[in-house]
């Protein structure tokens, strides 16, 4: 059992966590390659990259992507491209897809608790994003996402007194575990929705609590 009345603060992943857009979002790297020029070979090895890297922010994926991949100058002009292609994407399909059941149970049965929303996707598309969902007032702590990395976040939060231990971080990718674990939070690995294929034995090896779902939590 987790004693959930224990904690000051709960940071939340969003995809796969809070959302169900894991799938959404490799669709998306997939597209906005192939809308830049990329081969479908190209288009691929960027979604292996993306799911490899898991909750990275996403401007580091795309960076990698023309360095790496296509072989491209990193230029301010063809980072924006690439940017404004994702949100034309996503604009629409994060407004559609599942929210995690649960989390309004979760939230008033933690009363004690700021949450606070901390993701790999870009922080201003997040914002506008939970606002039009009305999911916003939930995340008190705030909402936070790319260019900062996750342990950018994390020791820049905890410094200005933000984020207030006991703290609990619910992830569900091994650079979820990695960032939490190095800012002293504990985590819940959600596995329900993850795009980790060893999840099980990566749990396993790092003695990490894994559950299904948000719901679990409640149970």
């Amino acid at each position: 059992m987790i004693d959930l009345s224990k904690y000051k603060t709960i940071v939340f992943d969003c995809d796969g966590v809070v959302l169900n857009s894991n799938k959404i979002k490799v669709d998306a790297y997939f597209q906005v390659a192939k809308s830049n020029g990329g081969t479908d070979e190209q288009a691929q090895a960027l979604v292996d990259h993306h799911v490899a890297k898991g909750s990275f922010p996403r401007n580091g994926k795309i960076e990698y992507y023309l360095k790496e991949i296509v072989k491209q100058p990193v230029t301010a002009e063809t980072m924006q491209r690439y940017m404004d292609t994702f949100e034309e994407i996503l604009d629409k399909t994060l407004m559609e897809c599942e929210v995690s059941p649960g989390l309004q149970e979760l939230k008033a049965a933690t009363p004690q608790a700021r949450w606070m929303l901390l993701s790999g996707g870009d922080q201003k598309e997040l914002r506008i994003i939970f606002a039009r969902r009305n999911l916003a007032p939930m995340f008190e702590a705030g909402i936070f996402g790319g260019p900062d990395k996750k342990e950018e976040v994390l020791a820049r939060e905890k410094s200005n007194g933000n984020i207030q231990f006991p703290a609990l971080f619910l992830g569900d990718s091994k650079y979820d575990h990695q960032a939490a674990t190095n800012a002293g939070l504990d985590f819940v690995f959600l596995s329900e929705w993850t795009e980790v294929p060893d999840w099980r034995g990566y749990c396993a090896e790092n003695n990490i609590i894994e559950l299904h779902n948000i719901s679990q939590l409640l149970n």
